[in-house]
C-alpha cells in the first residue's frame, strides 16, 4: 500500500502525518515491512508484508498474534520492574514479587493468565506441529505406539500428531485447570495431572518447551518421571523434547540475532519462572543426571531444536 494511501486508512490526525513517516521507517528497519517503487510512480513506494508481520495477521492459521499479545500483557510486563528488587531479595522470581505467588500458582487463581497463556502456547504449537509433520522430522514418531504430551495445554500439537499418524495412541496430560472440559477424539484423550508426581505411561514422552521453565533440580526430577513413564524401552522407548539449544560463541557463525533472541528468553525465563536456556553441555548434564543414556540433537526448529533422549 503506498503511504499516503495508508496514511488516509489510518484513523490519524493530519498533524502525525510525518510521525507515521517516521514508524514506518523503523518498521521497515526491523523487517515487519519492506518497500517498492509504485508502478508508474518513482516518487512513491509502496509498503509490502513480510514473513514477519503476516506471522501477526490474524486470519493467518500460522498467526502468532497471540503469544505477542501474551508477552505485552503487564501481567507478565510489570515483573520487568521488579527486577532490582529481586536482585536484593531471596524472592524465587520478580513475577512472585510483583504479583505474590509463582507464575503456576497465579495462573490456576487467575483466569486471565490461563486463558491468554493457553491461547499464546496454542498459537506457538500450530507453527510448531507444521515442521514437525513435515518430512524432515515425521521419522520421529512413524514408528511409535503411544505418546503423552506432558505439559500440552489445550492439545493443539497432539491434535495435529494424532491427525498426522493415526496409528498413535495421544494423551495430552497438564494441569486439571487447564484440561478441564477439553474432548478427545479416536486417538486423542486428555489426562488431569502433576508431572512432579507421576507421568501416564506410554512409549514416548513429548515435552514441548517445559524444561526451559523450571531449574536444574525440577527437570531432573521431571526426567526421571518420563523415564519411568517409558513403555518398551528396548524397543524404541524415547522423550521427545523441543527447546532452545543456546548456541556458543563458536558456533555463532554470524547469526547474532538468532543468538540474541535465545538469551532474551534466557531473561524471560529468569523474570518469570525458575528455569533458563540452555547450551548442549548443560542438556548433557541434565539427561545424564536424570538416567538417560545418550541423546541426539536436531536443529530443526529455527530458535529451537528437537532432542531425542533415551534410558
Amino acid at each position: 500500500m503506498p503511504l499516503s494511501k495508508l496514511i488516509a486508512s489510518l484513523p490519524i490526525h493530519p498533524s502525525k502525518t510525518s510521525s507515521i513517516q517516521r514508524l514506518m521507517r523503523i518498521l521497515i528497519h526491523s523487517g515487519f515491512f519492506a518497500t517498492k517503487n509504485v508502478a508508474n510512480d518513482d516518487c512513491e513506494v509502496e509498503y509490502v508484508l513480510t514473513d514477519s508481520s503476516m506471522l501477526l495477521l490474524k486470519n493467518n492459521p500460522l498467526s502468532m498474534k497471540p503469544y505477542l499479545l501474551a508477552m505485552l500483557d503487564p501481567i507478565l510486563t510489570n515483573p520487568w520492574h521488579k527486577l532490582s528488587t529481586w536482585f536484593q531479595s531471596n524472592n524465587p522470581t520478580s513475577f512472585e514479587i510483583e504479583h505474590g505467588m509463582m507464575f503456576w500458582d497465579y495462573a490456576c487463581h487467575v483466569p486471565k493468565l490461563n486463558e491468554f497463556f493457553n491461547d499464546a502456547m496454542a498459537s506457538d504449537a500450530r507453527l510448531v506441529s507444521k515442521l514437525l509433520v513435515d518430512d524432515k522430522c515425521k521419522g520421529v514418531f512413524e514408528d511409535l505406539e503411544s505418546l503423552v504430551d506432558v505439559g500440552g495445554g489445550t492439545g493443539t500439537l497432539a491434535k495435529a500428531i494424532a491427525k498426522s499418524f493415526p496409528h498413535l495412541d495421544c494423551i495430552v496430560f497438564d494441569l486439571p485447570h487447564v484440561v478441564a472440559d477439553l474432548e478427545g477424539s479416536e486417538n486423542l484423550k486428555y489426562i488431569a495431572g502433576d508431572m512432579f508426581e507421576v507421568i501416564p505411561p506410554s512409549n514416548a514422552i513429548l515435552l514441548k518447551w517445559i524444561l526451559h521453565d523450571w531449574n536444574d533440580e525440577e527437570c531432573v526430577k521431571i526426567l526421571k518421571n518420563c523415564k519411568e513413564a517409558i513403555m518398551s524401552k528396548d524397543k524404541g522407548g524415547k522423550v521427545i523434547i523441543i527447546d532452545m539449544v543456546v548456541m556458543e560463541e563458536d558456533e555463532k557463525k554470524g547469526d547474532d540475532k538468532s543468538v540474541e533472541t535465545q538469551l532474551f528468553f534466557d531473561m524471560l525465563m529468569m523474570v518469570l519462572l525458575t528455569g533458563k536456556e540452555r547450551n548442549e553441555k548443560e542438556w548433557a548434564k541434565l539427561i545424564l543426571s536424570a538416567g538417560f543414556s545418550y541423546y541426539k540433537i536436531t536443529p530443526v526448529l529455527g530458535l529451537r531444536s528437537l532432542i531425542e533422549i533415551y534410558p
